[in-house]
């Protein structure tokens, strides 16, 4: 079928910039509200495959580990031998990855029942946090306040009425291991860390006890609500040595960016082989909804120490911070919705060449096989253009009203006229080829509701793949 496909580099056509007296049926107003069909159509096309998070924040900052430690260990041990009548303190590692897993650190992985998806009690939890208002000013850590009742779906996993309970991770996050970093889908992240906290003779400073432990953070927002989640649970792998019975855990949240913690709960809790110890925080966005078209991004931090009554002090300090979190009311169709979306993951839409539209698919196919930018894999982005002119010009190009439509076809381009890679505006080479016209239609509403779904705003890269 490559002959069905025209390749060009230029805007020779004299007719790609008249209006077209019958515009395709894939033409639509980008600040039009899609309809629940066709956000529906979005998600079902939206791939959710979680990939690792770049290490470095957009301001440069490195993404999870907040360093330290080995400075505020020499601090806490020069401290402690001042005190009188100390005998211990206690100092924590820095988290460290891990080539792979030691039976100790499976079977601590392994003593949670984990649900293969946790959607609906993201959104449940969500749900439940109440309204504290909009506050413009910067965000500082909140006093403590008790974390909010929320329902649980099939899973129990929700915060319920009776107490707290951890929520649990998805299976991927499990299953990925401890890769000490980030693994992050538009909604949701998730990773796992090891470290250790050791217990430290302040008369020898040398270690006398320890230990061992895996971090599992995991961050959830949502596509339609200004706030998110936050929480990090600590399971033990190990301990030896003096000075550790009774150790507990405790710690607490702050957000850095356009957000402030509304909620938090990390109360001191015993850590052993059959108590895991966890914190919980909601962040809010702060960006000033009452304008339009505004975003903001912020980062939420989870701080914990260890104590233990046979110790003079607590250990110092472990930090763990998310990827970044933007916080927008910018999506076209839907001007006053405000929607959080992990940053760093790029979207994916998918279409299928046995699905509903296997002719639009055969096309992308065939035009990413030529080396145009978007597919699955690469990062060759396409990357949104929300200006209705522009993306009319964009379309006039690649399918000027001067080609001859057969019955019941239409002019199909990509890359997509929606994006800054269409014809017009990318100086480079594009893709048209006449196909069944329902389906183009459909498959254009499938990419309108993916744009909705997944916030994809102006400028925001995302990728297509073609199964």
């Amino acid at each position: 079928m490559a002959s069905d496909t025209s390749l060009t580099t230029s805007v020779a056509d004299p007719a790609a910039d008249e209006p077209s007296s019958a515009p395709d049926p894939s033409d639509s107003d980008p600040d039009a509200a899609p309809s629940a069909d066709d956000i529906a159509l979005g998600a079902d096309g939206t791939v959710e495959e979680p990939t690792a998070a770049p290490p470095t924040a957009e301001d440069g900052e490195p993404v999870a580990l907040i360093g330290g430690q080995k400075t505020a260990c020499d601090d806490q041990v020069k401290a402690a031998a001042a005190a009188p009548d100390a005998q211990y303190t206690a100092c924590t590692s820095p988290l460290e990855p891990a080539d792979e897993l030691s039976s100790a650190e499976n079977a601590a992985l392994s003593r949670s029942d984990v649900p293969a998806d946790t959607s609906a009690t993201e959104s449940a939890v969500l749900a439940a946090v109440p309204d504290t208002g909009q506050q413009a000013s910067p965000q500082q850590d909140a006093e403590d306040a008790p974390l909010v009742s929320a329902p649980a779906d099939e899973s129990g996993v929700a915060v319920t009425a009776s107490g707290r309970s951890p929520w649990k991770e998805p299976q991927w996050c499990i299953d990925t291991g401890v890769k000490s970093t980030w693994y992050i889908e538009r909604m949701r992240g998730c990773g796992i860390w090891r470290s250790e906290v050791n217990a430290i003779d302040v008369r020898t400073g040398r270690k006398v006890g320890g230990i061992k432990y895996l971090v599992v953070g995991y961050s959830f927002s949502a596509r339609d609500a200004k706030n998110w989640a936050y929480q990090v649970r600590l399971l033990e792998v190990s301990r030896w040595g003096r000075a550790m019975t009774g150790t507990k855990a405790s710690g607490s949240g702050a957000c850095t960016g356009k957000c402030k913690v509304t909620n938090k709960s990390f109360p001191a809790q015993a850590i052993n082989s059959s108590a895991e110890p966890y914190g919980q925080f909601f962040m809010d966005t702060t960006i000033n909804t009452s304008a339009s078209k505004q975003r903001g991004t912020g980062r939420s931090i989870a701080s914990w120490t260890f104590s233990n009554s046979q110790w003079v002090a607590p250990s110092d300090a472990t930090k763990l911070s998310t990827v970044e979190v933007r916080c927008d009311n910018a999506l076209p169709g839907a001007p006053r919705q405000v929607g959080c979306v992990n940053l760093a993951a790029v979207p994916v839409i998918s279409y299928s060449l046995t699905g509903p539209w296997p002719e639009v698919a055969k096309h992308i196919k065939d035009a990413q096989a030529t080396g145009l930018p978007g597919k699955y894999g690469t990062t060759h982005y396409l990357t949104r253009l929300t200006n209705g002119s522009k993306i009319t010009e964009n379309r006039r190009t690649a399918c000027p009203s001067s080609l001859p439509r057969p019955a019941g076809k239409s002019c199909d381009e990509y890359p997509f006229a929606s994006t800054w890679q269409g014809a017009k505006y990318s100086g480079g080479p594009f893709s048209r080829r006449m196909i069944n016209a329902s389906q183009n239609t459909d498959a254009g509403r499938a990419l309108n509701g993916f744009y909705t779904y997944s916030r994809v705003l102006e400028g925001d890269r995302f990728l297509v793949w073609i199964r």
